[in-house]
């Protein structure tokens, strides 16, 4: 049976090249190709795709993180397989949170690529091996204390839109644009919500908003 796959990439010559090394492989097909979260979704629902290989940040559309959630929900059967440039735990965290089934780095080999489309369509799980390594140790480490969620019940609701919008990958430029401000005003509530939750870089804040579920904030 042929595993029918959908790429979701923000970038053209990344979509072209995956769908070259997945069309050459025998038991493989890609059936369609998305430029954002929102695409992705809208081509799940129309494809019904076995595996969507899914890239995280893909702006200004919407997130990956957001998209696997969303495509979840709507077919349980499709294994979303993230690929991305992050080799960090918040993200592993956070993927598995949202339904996706494997994580997988953009400096991987070719044939782990592959391997790990094979490896989510049968139903198991794949992460790379310094993903699991992390996931191993630092399990017990993600349950925060009560301390933590009183601070960030303390941001306004205009820091929760900036933070969660610098998560998805958005410049200040782009937030302002969006929220009808200027860039200076997303730069005072970015240092605002800083100062108030304790963070000293915007890697920093990244890393929080993805642990607090701030993606899916509206």
């Amino acid at each position: 049976m042929t595993i029918k796959v959908l790429i979701a990439d923000d970038h053209s010559i990344v979509r072209t090249g995956l769908s070259m090394l997945i069309n050459a492989q025998d038991d493989m097909e890609v059936i369609a190709t998305a430029a954002d979260g929102k695409e992705a979704y809208q081509k799940a629902l129309e494809c019904s795709p076995d595996v969507v290989l899914m890239d995280i940040s893909m702006p200004p559309g919407e997130s990956g993180l957001s998209a696997t959630e969303r495509i979840k929900k709507a077919l349980p059967d499709c294994n979303v397989l993230i690929l991305t440039m992050h080799d960090d735990e918040e993200y592993v965290f956070r993927v598995l949170q949202g339904g996706a089934s494997g994580y997988i780095l953009k400096s991987a080999a070719d044939m782990d690529v592959i391997s790990a489309i094979r490896t989510v369509y049968n139903g198991s799980a794949y992460l790379y091996p310094s993903a699991a390594k992390l996931l191993i140790t630092n399990f017990l480490n993600r349950v925060k204390s009560g301390e933590e969620s009183s601070r960030f019940e303390i941001l306004s609701e205009r820091e929760k839109e900036v933070v969660s919008l610098i998560a998805k990958g958005f410049t200040n430029k782009e937030i302002a644009e969006q929220l009808f401000i200027s860039v200076k005003t997303v730069e005072s509530h970015k240092q605002r919500a800083m100062e108030k939750l304790n963070l000293k870089s915007r890697a920093e804040l990244v890393k929080y908003a993805l642990k607090k579920g701030l993606l899916d904030f509206e």
